[in-house]
């Protein structure tokens, strides 16, 4: 019965922890989890969350086991949660045992999108807010290439695994560097919409929305310590911008 116990906690916490660390709500971490851990044998889980870790309990004929896990941010990968769902349903069924849950939960693998199709399209959603701002086409060309090179920036800093902040700073100066040429050199007729339009992309958009929907859904702790990371993510692209703009002296989006 312990090894069985054993099994499932480990399941169920192994569940929890990439719930957690691919940008899944509490909520949703907390209640895939424990329906997984009913679903394969323990009579009941209880799950308690924090902002980088987690601790699973399941009861087995009245005896607890408890194990916790930390949970590194690895990303937002919504492949990931869904994989994870699909195997909790299963599970339900009947489709699938412990065991093979575990193997297919070992088998996830956060597959991701072509880099060089994110970096073209995340040029082209910025270039896209420019023109609708007003831009012409000069100002879409020089929003375009600034959120270009700044999401390259991004993503080589991402994946020599440096502080998230320390990334949001650096690509939000580069970019803002690149973009501030067409208002040095007047190109477009607007070029102070090329500064403004090519930094949304470091916008924290996820982690406000999954923010207050842990608060709003009782989760407070998570939703502050999720929402003041996305403060501090915002304050570090502030900083990036405001230090590109004093280094070449042009300050303000204003024309």
């Amino acid at each position: 019965m312990d090894e069985k116990q054993r099994e499932i906690s480990r399941l169920v916490a192994k569940a929890g922890q990439m719930l957690l660390q691919h940008g899944a709500e509490s909520s949703l971490v907390s209640d895939v989890s424990r329906r997984l851990g009913l679903a394969v044998g323990a009579d009941d889980v209880e799950i308690s969350l924090s902002a980088s870790s987690l601790v699973i309990t399941t009861m087995i004929n009245e005896h607890c086991m408890t194990t916790a896990r930390r949970a590194p941010d690895r990303g937002i990968n919504m492949r990931a949660v869904t994989e994870i769902q699909r195997i909790c349903i299963m599970s339900e069924k009947g489709l699938l045992d412990r065991h093979e849950a575990a193997v297919k939960l070992d088998a996830i693998s956060p597959e991701r999108y072509n880099r060089w199709l994110v970096v073209v399209m995340i040029g082209l959603s910025c270039a896209s807010f420019s023109r609708l701002a007003g831009g012409d086409w000069p100002v879409f060309m020089m929003t375009f290439l600034a959120s270009f090179l700044g999401m390259i920036v991004r993503q080589e800093i991402g994946h020599r695994h440096f502080n998230p902040l320390l990334n949001f700073g650096i690509t939000a100066f580069v970019t803002t560097l690149i973009s501030s040429q067409a208002v040095i050199y007047h190109i477009g007729n607007t070029p102070f919409l090329a500064m403004a339009s090519s930094v949304l992309m470091l916008v924290p958009g996820f982690p406000l929305i999954n923010a207050v929907a842990d608060m709003v859904k009782g989760y407070v702790n998570m939703g502050i310590a999720r929402w003041t990371f996305a403060t501090l993510l915002t304050l570090s692209t502030s900083i990036g911008i405001v230090g590109a703009m004093n280094l070449v002296g042009v300050w303000g989006w204003i024309n």
